[in-house]
């Protein structure tokens, strides 16, 4: 027997748009699989993805509103809070939902068309469409009762949405693959996030700060993507100071780490 005949002729490698297809399938599963863990069939079930975000922004916006908070601009406080803290919750919310993540489906590992960083992305992606969809909405209930103009810019609006979006699945991706090695993670992320929030660009216009102050801020990311959100929403009345360079290299690098990360935590992970 020659030993092409006994050698078994090898499975071809799969196409992209095969494992694009299948990757498509498992990120629906998960997606559905993670709207009714989290939000369950009762009462409005995965509406809540958006309602949660909605409630907490209203709720901000009225609270600024009532006590006339002092931003440093003339803009509109309703249209500051909204930007603001809609920034806060697309960025915030996403490492929360990726740290431990994996500890709680080991069992999915088990599938061999799994990997880790679906687990991760569709978690992600729920927070992203949750946090669009409340920015969103309550943007185009504000413009029709009039207290709330249109944006000057909605592809700038948009852009600066995205980038902040960017920079929290970065973030989120690489703690959530080093959570799964240490509980140190996410004992230090919450009690750092509620500090970088004051900081984050959402409370305070760049330019109303003192120099010093104002190159100091400048050193967080998050501060050049709420400031490109509201040059957009206000046009040069918001007095915008940003480098989009900046945020989208500390993107890069922190997207390069988290992907990194993963594939390391994926070579050590053992089912359950």
């Amino acid at each position: 027997m020659s030993d092409s005949a006994a050698s078994p002729t090898p499975s071809p490698a799969p196409s992209l748009g095969n494992s694009l297809r299948v990757t498509r399938r498992v990120l629906g599963a998960l997606l559905v699989r993670e709207m009714l863990t989290r939000y369950g069939r009762h009462n409005i079930g995965f509406l809540w993805l958006f309602v949660e975000p909605m409630i907490f922004t209203l709720g901000v916006t009225a609270l600024w509103t009532a006590t006339k908070t002092i931003h440093g601009s003339d803009l509109p406080i309703v249209a500051f809070a909204l930007t603001g803290y809609s920034s806060v919750l697309l960025w915030r919310n996403m490492p929360g939902r990726c740290i431990g993540a994996l500890w709680a489906n080991l069992s999915l590992m088990y599938h061999r068309n799994i990997k880790v960083l679906d687990i991760y992305l569709a978690r992600l992606l729920l927070e992203f469409g949750g946090a669009t969809i409340s920015f969103a909405t309550l943007s185009v209930l504000f413009i029709v009762i009039g207290i709330l103009d249109p944006p000057q810019d909605i592809i700038q609006v948009a852009t600066g949405w995205l980038l902040l979006a960017w920079f929290g699945v970065s973030v989120a991706i690489l703690l959530g693959a080093l959570s799964h090695e240490s509980e140190l993670v996410e004992k230090l992320w919450h009690p750092f996030s509620y500090l970088l929030f004051p900081l984050s660009g959402a409370a305070f216009m760049v330019a109303a700060l003192p120099p010093f102050a104002q190159e100091i801020v400048l050193y967080i990311p998050t501060v050049h993507g709420v400031e490109y959100v509201r040059e957009g929403w206000f046009g040069l009345r918001a007095r915008a100071v940003y480098d989009l360079p900046f945020l989208i290299s500390v993107n890069l690098v922190l997207s390069v780490a988290g992907l990194i990360a993963v594939r390391w935590v994926s070579r050590r992970v053992v089912p359950e």
